[in-house]
């Protein structure tokens, strides 16, 4: 399944993204300032946990009154124009920014870039 909105990963950065082809292959952590060793076999137990993602089309900053007023067929104008990459977040931090893109009759969303995390917060 050759889809123009799936991800690449070929294309991404390796230091973010690595395919485990092997059980043994070691993966590069980082937490507190050290660089750490992990095999994907340890990482399997994160393998289930749901996490939520989010794509972020743009923001509005109004007043309740101004909310208020809102009603059927009121257009709220973004801060994104058209064409602008949008935020894509994971358990609400930024972690990439996309396209969207129809997927069989579906908005998805498609990466275009992955965003390097701080990794001392």
């Amino acid at each position: 399944m050759t889809d123009e909105s799936e991800l690449n990963l070929n294309e991404l950065d390796e230091e973010v993204v690595t395919e485990a082809q092997d059980e043994d292959e070691v993966e590069e952590v980082y937490a507190d300032d050290e660089k750490t060793e992990i095999t994907s076999r340890e990482l399997e137990a994160v393998y289930d946990i749901p996490v939520q993602v989010s794509a972020v089309l743009g923001k509005q900053t109004m007043q309740v009154s101004q909310l208020l007023k809102l009603g059927r067929g009121a257009v709220v104008e973004l801060d994104r124009k058209v064409g602008e990459a949008i935020d894509i977040y994971v358990n609400n931090r930024l972690v990439a920014r996309g396209e969207v893109v129809i997927v069989e009759e579906r908005l998805g969303v498609t990466m275009t870039e992955i965003i390097k995390s701080d990794r001392t917060q």
